[in-house]
């Protein structure tokens, strides 16, 4: 008895744990079996040449979501500090000068964002819908609707390479590891996860929440900041109308790579698969020649089982955390206490 007590705990948390990582073995498995030219060396460095840009926008939204957040934004300020960052690299001919300009304004946005949801207690959709909508007409007015052409060697962050490895790729890997580490390794992290786990718990042991939310929001600033400025840098152009719906991609990474829409569980590791998932998924249907309108129902239908399997695992979690706290109350009143006490009390939450 003791022996399948312990096996379906190493099960548990074995499947909670690597599922996603298991889930894109399946999905590379199978890819490489649907065309021959997916295993292709060309083919899988295109893959993540691509994703980096998305991937590092996941990357803040995982931080953000954690908390308890999100930004729809996303895409609109990648766009704005882009062309920024381009005007700067144009009118300079300084990589720092530009690389400054686009981070700076990722994080002015950003800051606008958190002073709506932090200290005006806007709705997080509500605030970074309007900067969706702000970032996008403030990019359009700066280039007039047009594009910045002719870029020169500002090409090299999005289409240059170190060694046999592409620029965008060394970009991904350094923000898989600085995200990994912040979740992981920070009291900050810790923090994040305290915020979106229960917001009046953590403010009751003594986290500032709202420093926490205007950090989380900077940081995701300068993640869409150096996106922008590669996502240019690849195109060769400055594009006011570019990265549109980037931000949902990056939302469909994180929640498929295990990032709870309730706040307060994610990783990086599980986003970079979820990444992955999603560039695998694409890249497919692009060489089997699926049609453009059915692969948009195919994401689609990924997003609503994502967030599906979200909300089953919630459930299911409340429902064994009130089992055992329903269990230790049933001890408590065998030795006198009344049963039900411990559940009343939590459910009061913190005074």
């Amino acid at each position: 008895m003791k022996d399948n007590m312990n096996w379906s705990l190493f099960w548990s948390t074995f499947k909670k744990t690597y599922s996603i990582y298991l889930v894109l073995l399946a999905l590379f498995i199978v890819c490489s079996f649907a065309n021959p030219n997916f295993l292709s060396v060309n083919n899988l460095t295109n893959i993540s040449t691509q994703l980096a840009v998305t991937t590092i926008l996941a990357f803040g939204q995982t931080i953000l979501i954690i908390s308890g957040m999100l930004d729809l934004s996303a895409g609109s300020v990648l766009a704005l500090s882009g062309v920024f960052a381009v005007s700067a690299y144009k009118s300079t001919g300084s990589f720092t000068v530009a690389i400054v300009t686009g981070i700076v304004t990722g994080v002015v946005c950003n800051v606008v964002n958190a002073v709506m949801v932090s200290t005006f207690k806007t709705p997080p959709f509500i605030a970074t819908l309007a900067m969706l909508t702000m970032a996008r007409g403030v990019a359009l007015l700066f280039t007039k609707g047009q594009n910045i052409l002719q870029l020169e060697d500002f090409t090299i962050l999005g289409q240059g390479s170190i060694g046999f490895i592409p620029i965008p790729v060394l970009f991904l890997i350094a923000f898989a590891i600085i995200t990994w580490y912040l979740l992981r390794h920070t009291k900050f992290g810790r923090s994040l996860f305290a915020v979106g786990g229960n917001e009046e718990a953590a403010a009751a042991s003594g986290i500032n929440v709202s420093k926490v939310k205007y950090s989380a929001f900077i940081i995701n600033g300068i993640f869409v900041g150096v996106a922008g400025i590669l996502f240019m840098s690849r195109v060769n152009a400055g594009l006011p109308n570019g990265a549109i719906n980037y931000e949902f991609t990056a939302l469909t990474a994180a929640i498929i790579g295990g990032t709870s829409f309730s706040g307060g569980i994610g990783s990086a590791g599980g986003t970079l698969a979820g990444a992955f998932i999603v560039g695998f998924l694409d890249n497919i249907m692009n060489l089997t020649n699926v049609d453009s309108y059915m692969q948009q129902i195919i994401r689609g239908a990924i997003i609503a089982l994502a967030v599906i399997y979200d909300i089953r695992s919630k459930n299911r979690r409340t429902k064994n955390t009130l089992g055992r706290i329903e269990d230790k109350s049933g001890k408590s009143g065998k030795s006198g206490g009344r049963r039900g006490e411990p559940i009343q009390e939590i459910a009061k939450g913190p005074h």
